[in-house]
């Protein structure tokens, strides 16, 4: 886009904040005592273990490098990693992204100490603050986890708007970066269990490296991408700025890099497909960054079918936030457009480029992610699927229209929930269930979308049976673990939620209070369902 453009000659702060809210959608004591992690199989040859299907470690490397801080991983040690931004220093009066994502306002204070202290972050509502520290993940990784899919993460566009970078904008470059750093970690815990090859951090690059790592006992690290205008496929104007040998080199990178799993478009839409609208307030924020992006904002129609993106929100009911963003508009001579009744379906689906990418993705037997395509996408490219009988699609965070799901399960594909507070995960867990293909196996997972800039499950709401520590981990017998300590800080899900990814298992255990051992099963199934999916999406035998 221009440097130019009206909107951009008369941005200001609070634009400036409301347009980077359109981006959001969501040493540490190990077990006690320190237990070795089962390893083999069931007596029927399955692995056992959870699985987080969609979760950012290195997105602190993305948007810039300034807009989230600390680290998963710094070499010096956490003293290092879980540092606060620089320019939250003091009392945090100028961290106005993190005081106006969480709450609502570009004024306020924080303690920016982090360790050993942590008195005001990581907590589950915190979204510039590091939530996915190796030894937090190293807590999960004992209670029973054994598969994480971690997407290394770019938006061009954030990254333009927030003020303070040190990284490129272009998101390839920052995927490449991000790749790079996931490497260096595992390096890393391999140098502190002994050597290489000998940590418990084991990044895959296929199904049966993955099985292996597993039956091991350790944790099978999964690469995707999810990025807005993957390969430079951007639209301005309507005109596509990728070509088809754009993608083909892009993809065959990516698998070089290691990736297995991949967005096709997210937020905005691009040359490859039109997204899934973002519904109410939140939805006018990334409308406007939509126009930032493409030169366009959303395009709808009125749904004939039954499956719909979520519903704009008219300019008349929105509230005062948005009544702001849209005086700054009008002031720049640019009006929102006016919208057909709901339910609203985008009128961009897969495009040609969109086509060629999918197939370009089954050629080189990686997993579709199909969240954050519109419903017309989403269609177009499950009918793609389904003719080459391809097993290799996945929902992992909850950004698909319910229509679909039959589809996506009669394929040999999965579905995995989001990180909600333990009641609402049970009833989309019922939910997905539900729309399962009968008489065949069945595993679930979570997208709990760490470090992605949207809230993690939040303390309990009161009610029976709060968990009660020290328990006993739901897929682990011989796992104890007592409240999450870090540094002088000790975290209670209770009464903190998932303040850190330390305390997925606290979280799981309070799952199964809520939903009992039929969940918990299906979620020791997760990982084996995953490694079977992609097993199919490899060979051809969906």
């Amino acid at each position: 886009m221009s440097p130019t453009h009206p909107l951009r000659r008369t941005a200001s702060l609070p634009l400036v904040l409301l347009l980077i809210a359109s981006f959001l959608t969501p040493a540490a004591q190990a077990a006690t005592p320190p237990a070795a992690p089962s390893t083999g199989t069931t007596t029927g040859g399955e692995v056992r273990g959870y699985l987080d299907a969609h979760t950012h470690l290195m997105s602190y490397e993305a948007f810039g490098g300034q807009l989230l801080c600390g680290k998963p991983f710094d070499p010096r040690g956490i003293q290092e990693a879980l540092r606060d931004c620089p320019d939250h220093a003091g009392n945090g009066m100028f961290a106005w992204f993190e005081n106006f994502t969480r709450h609502g306002t570009p004024f306020g204070t924080h303690d920016p100490t982090g360790w050993p202290t942590f008195k005001d972050w990581p907590a589950w509502d915190s979204r510039t603050h590091q939530q996915a520290h190796y030894t937090w993940l190293e807590r999960s990784w004992r209670a029973g986890q054994r598969v994480l899919v971690n997407h290394l993460v770019a938006n061009r566009q954030l990254c333009d708007i927030y003020p303070l970078k040190r990284n490129s904008c272009d998101e390839m470059d920052v995927i490449r970066l991000q790749a790079q750093r996931m490497r260096e970690m595992e390096e890393g815990i391999d140098r502190r269990s002994g050597g290489p090859g000998e940590g418990w951090f084991r990044i895959v690059r296929d199904s049966a490296e993955a099985r292996r790592v597993i039956e091991a006992g350790k944790l099978a690290v999964v690469l995707g991408v999810e990025t807005s205008e993957p390969f430079g496929c951007r639209t301005i104007g309507g005109e596509p700025q990728c070509t088809r040998q754009d993608i083909d080199r892009g993809l065959d990178e990516m698998k070089r890099l290691g990736v297995s799993t991949m967005f096709v478009c997210h937020k905005y839409d691009n040359a490859l497909c039109g997204i899934r609208f973002d519904g109410g307030t939140t939805g006018a924020f990334v409308n406007a960054g939509n126009f930032l992006s493409t030169g366009r904002f959303w395009q709808a129609e009125t749904c004939t079918g039954a499956a719909h993106d979520n519903t704009i929100e008219p300019a008349g009911a929105v509230n005062g936030q948005v009544a702001e963003l849209l005086r700054l508009l009008g002031q720049a001579g640019i009006t929102l457009p006016l919208y057909p009744e709901a339910p609203h379906c985008n009128v961009n689906g897969l495009t040609d480029l969109g086509e060629h990418m999918v197939r370009g993705l089954m050629e080189r037997n990686m997993i579709v992610e199909i969240d954050h395509m519109s419903v017309k996408a989403a269609d177009a490219t499950l009918d793609l699927l389904e003719e080459a009988r391809y097993s290799g699609v996945i929902s992992s965070h909850s950004w698909m229209d319910d229509t679909y799901k039959p589809r996506v399960y009669a394929l040999g594909g999965m579905i995995t929930g989001y990180g909600h507070a333990a009641d609402a995960f049970v009833q989309q867990w019922k939910r997905n269930k539900a729309h399962h293909t009968p008489g065949t196996a069945f595993g679930y997972g979570y997208g709990l979308d760490a470090n992605g800039m949207g809230a993690l499950p939040p303390p309990r709401n009161g009610g029976a049976d709060p968990l009660r520590y020290p328990y006993t981990s739901p897929f682990d017998p011989t796992v104890k673990l007592d409240r999450l300590r870090t540094g002088t800080r000790t975290w209670d899900l209770n009464t903190e939620g998932v303040a850190n990814y330390g305390l997925v298992p606290d979280w799981l255990a309070d799952v199964r209070n809520v939903g009992g051992q039929e969940i918990i099963d299906d979620l020791a199934r997760g990982a084996e369902a995953y490694l079977q999916m992609w097993h199919r999406t490899e060979t051809g035998s969906g």
